[in-house]
């Protein structure tokens, strides 16, 4: 008889945060931040990586950062991880549009609005800066559109909702 076992090793670990923006859920794998989302996980487990995740996404929401400095790892395709790269380097305050993005990687505009879609770490990776090209569109996160309005507006990115 034969027996083999089989050790499976869970290394994900969840934090709770409360913000202006809902409560999140941060989630951290192998030392890197692999998704944020919204609701209550009801985990407040720590590491460095969740301790300071938890630290940035607090000084976000308090107006007091611009910029987040975490180890992420996105998975998914070579698309999926592009367009989270160029949604992370739109700054603080701007937006672009779903064809701008386009342009940049050289792929048709609604692949970017189905990444945008898929990010797995918002506002961490700023999906809600990206518009379409006639302005405001959907957002995946709690709240929808209202969500996204909410974090243009934190950003004072909001005046031409008006």
């Amino acid at each position: 008889m034969l027996v083999r076992s089989c050790l499976i090793v869970v290394s994900m670990k969840l934090r709770d945060i409360q913000t202006q923006f809902g409560a999140l859920t941060l989630t951290e794998d192998k030392g890197a931040i692999v998704r944020l989302s919204w609701g209550v996980s009801g985990s407040k487990e720590r590491s460095d990586v969740l301790d300071a995740a938890a630290r940035q996404l607090a000084e976000y929401d308090a107006g007091t950062r611009e910029q987040f400095d975490l180890p992420l790892a996105v998975g998914g395709s070579q698309l999926q991880r592009d367009v989270c790269t160029a949604m992370s380097a739109i700054p603080f305050g701007y937006t672009v549009t779903y064809g701008d993005i386009a342009k940049e990687l050289g792929v048709p505009a609604q692949a970017i609005g189905q990444a945008c879609g898929g990010n797995p770490i918002p506002i961490i990776i700023p999906c809600h800066r990206v518009m379409g090209a006639k302005g405001l569109t959907g957002f995946s996160g709690a709240g929808g559109v209202e969500t996204k309005v909410a974090l243009l507006r934190h950003e004072r990115a909001g005046g031409y909702l008006i």
